[in-house]
């Protein structure tokens, strides 16, 4: 069933319900108040004719039957009747000749002092009342026909019924009106998202002036559109590079063995090819192997080893790592203001992944460094691990900064120099894994400083 329908049903429903409840309410107490005033009036008729009826030596039957005539009430087919101590029928009028209301003498026989008994008798309604007043032991009973007060609840019933029947009408075409207007802004979004495209990707879903739930859903949609285009941007972008940087080698080997087979050489010009062939195919090697570290760094945080791990351990196998790497690097350590609570050292993370992301900045602090050496400061911050890592190489101008982290991205200055242009691209994603950031700080012609801001593992437990 379609939402509009299920909103439509429900509303209908409940409408029904509070409808119903309201209508049977308004007839059941119409309907006993109608009761009470048939049983109080009739009630009233029995204990003044009681009354007159006790004073024979001033109303006698007769006299009494008259007044009975001449009382002008709204019921109907009037009869009162007195019974003695006995049960015995001692008065009896009816607005009708010859009619007479049964009454059960065991009903009047269990009536106690000042005590009325309601029952029906046909049409006809009737109260049996015991008056014990000035020595009488008498039973009244006085029943009429009240048919103004049927005809007047009829008349409510069917009021009500015509108000039923037409609230819910109403409710209806309301409920579908109104649930076509709720759901009006999600086909609104789903016109919008039907209409993007993977060529189409930069369109945006409006979110309206009401910062209602309909805002948060188009708003959840566009920042969801805003990382799928990064994420097809990216990939693009990777894709081409990639492409470029493995075809650039390829391209050379393929020219190198068919100039070579064009013409008989001698063995020092094959093992000189053979040489520059091999030196491509190391360079495809690292390439592809760096490509790899590259999808790790990029993958979700859900599937990588997250462990409890010292921060400072990490930065103390870095000169090693570095030297390793390059004889002619070197990496200076500045730890400064450690706490003394190891805890505060301790960070959620991946230990290959966050040494890796490290290892690159530093290794791109010494690449660029006049004197090769990178300085690598340590300290606990509000909760907070900071590392920075710097350099007194040329530095990078202002408007390069943000492009620096984007895969096979280099200065123009700097594409000479060997490397692929991945290596500051990995760690800004390998940080953003481990919910941190990189800040970057340049002055060209003095230097770079890369800061890098981890959480600590003490803060995320508080959290």
């Amino acid at each position: 069933m379609p939402v509009r329908l299920r909103i439509t049903s429900l509303f209908v429903l409940l409408v029904f319900i509070i409808l119903g409840i309201v209508c049977g309410s308004i007839y059941y107490f119409s309907y006993k108040e109608r009761i009470n005033t048939i049983k109080s009036r009739l009630t009233n008729r029995a204990i003044t004719t009681g009354r007159l009826f006790s004073q024979r030596e001033i109303f006698d039957q007769k006299m009494l039957r008259q007044i009975d005539s001449l009382t002008s009430v709204s019921l109907k087919d009037k009869i009162v009747q007195i019974f003695d101590e006995n049960n015995q029928r001692v008065y009896s009028y009816s607005d009708q000749p010859n009619d007479r209301l049964p009454v059960d003498k065991g009903m009047l026989h269990k009536l106690k002092n000042n005590e009325r008994h309601y029952f029906r008798s046909g049409n006809k309604e009737a109260v049996a009342y015991r008056y014990t007043e000035r020595s009488n032991d008498i039973v009244i009973v006085s029943a009429a026909n009240d048919e103004e007060g049927k005809q007047n609840l009829v008349h409510l019933r069917n009021i009500l019924m015509l108000s039923f029947f037409w609230g819910i009408i109403v409710s209806l075409l309301a409920g579908y009106f109104f649930s076509g207007k709720l759901l009006m802004p999600i086909k609104n979004i789903a016109a919008d998202v039907s209409e993007i495209s993977v060529q189409n990707l930069a369109r945006r879903i409006s979110t309206g002036t009401v910062k209602d739930e309909w805002y948060s859903l188009a708003r959840t949609f566009n920042e969801l559109l805003d990382q799928l285009q990064e994420s097809f941007e990216l990939q693009r972008r990777f894709i081409a590079n990639a492409s470029h940087e493995l075809s650039t080698p390829l391209t050379s080997i393929s020219s190198q063995l068919e100039v070579t087979l064009e013409n008989e050489r001698n063995p020092e010009d094959y093992r000189n090819v053979i040489q520059s062939v091999y030196h491509d195919v190391r360079q495809m090697g690292k390439l592809t192997h760096t490509l790899l570290e590259f999808a790790r760094a990029s993958g979700n945080k859900g599937g990588l080893d997250i462990n409890l791990i010292r921060i400072d351990e990490i930065i103390l196998r870095l000169p090693s790592e570095i030297t390793k790497l390059h004889k002619e690097y070197s990496v200076i350590l500045e730890f400064t203001d450690l706490p003394e609570n190891e805890e505060k050292l301790l960070v959620f993370g991946n230990e290959a992944l966050l040494l890796t992301a490290i290892k690159n900045i530093a290794l791109n602090s010494c690449k660029y460094s006049e004197n090769k050496q990178a300085v690598i400061w340590l300290a606990i911050e509000e909760g907070n691990v900071i590392i920075s890592v710097r350099d007194d190489g040329k530095g990078i101008p202002e408007s390069e900064i943000e492009n620096i982290f984007q895969p096979f991205y280099r200065l123009e200055e700097n594409k000479s120099e060997i490397g692929f242009g991945l290596g500051l691209s990995m760690a800004h994603r390998i940080i953003k894994l481990h919910k941190g950031f990189i800040n970057v700080k340049s002055v060209v012609g003095q230097g770079t400083t890369f800061t890098i801001t981890l959480p600590s593992a003490a803060n995320i437990s508080k959290s």
